[in-house]
């Protein structure tokens, strides 16, 4: 077995450096700066998102216009219902609408309160049970369609969050392939970064397993750019706002 020679070694360890000097060097010239790319190193302004984006605010009903927008050009579907009232009547068309024959919501009252159970009786309903997490996984799996509460939407990027605890499994949004999110307008956020500082406060009591952010149903593209729908998620997607 040869042992090697530290005079070659360090020889090859030199010429790397002055290669990688070279090239480094390169990159600066072409980008203006010449001289000792390690001498003149960039000023960085901003750690973070500058002021003038932190001050960035949309009204009210702006939030909620650029948000539809976002989400429709994304390929999904979004409505306005003026009330909790209301939105039982909607969903119950959504379902009717597409066929679908079974539904898994998360387990929150607010949830509870669309009664799908009496006025859909023919479907088969489900309701995430965290106490039994792989048979709600498994159910799931096989349900035609997910019903959720979102915690927060962003305006800008047309974004829904969604966060996983006992009563609000991630594959309630995850698996079926119809997903229709509830959206409470006030919690319609202008910048991704709101929710985000809210996440990062709340880093100090345990961040949830799982934080979702979901732009419209789920697209794919091969290698060759075959766009597909619906293939790692729901390929049909209802964002409805209340209020």
């Amino acid at each position: 077995m040869s042992t090697p020679d530290p005079a070659f070694l360090e020889k090859m360890e030199q010429q790397s450096r002055e290669q990688q000097k070279r090239f480094i060097g390169h990159i600066a010239s072409r980008l203006g700066r010449g001289g000792d790319s390690e001498s003149r190193k960039p000023e960085h302004p901003y750690r973070g998102a500058p002021d003038f984006w932190n001050r960035y605010e949309l009204t009210h009903e702006e939030r909620i216009e650029r948000f539809m927008g976002n989400w429709r050009a994304a390929g999904g579907h979004t409505e306005r219902v003026a009330g909790w009232e209301e939105l039982s009547g909607v969903v119950t068309r959504i379902l009717q609408e597409h066929g679908a024959q079974s539904t898994i919501r998360q387990d929150l009252p607010e949830l509870a309160g669309l009664r799908l159970e009496q006025h859909l009786p023919e479907l088969a309903h489900r309701v995430w049970n965290g106490q039994d997490p792989d048979a709600s996984l498994a159910a799931a799996a096989y349900t035609d369609a997910g019903i959720a509460l979102v915690d927060d939407a962003v305006a800008y990027t047309g974004s829904l969050v969604v966060t996983s605890s006992a009563e609000k499994g991630r594959s309630v949004s995850l698996l079926p392939n119809l997903l229709i999110a509830i959206v409470p307008a006030e919690r319609m956020k202008t910048r991704l970064g709101e929710v985000m500082g809210r996440l990062s406060r709340s880093a100090g009591e345990g961040l949830p397993a799982g934080v979702h952010f979901i732009s419209g149903p789920s697209r794919s593209s091969d290698i060759e750019n075959d766009l597909t729908i619906g293939v790692h998620g729901p390929g049909i997607a209802y964002a409805l706002i209340v209020g």
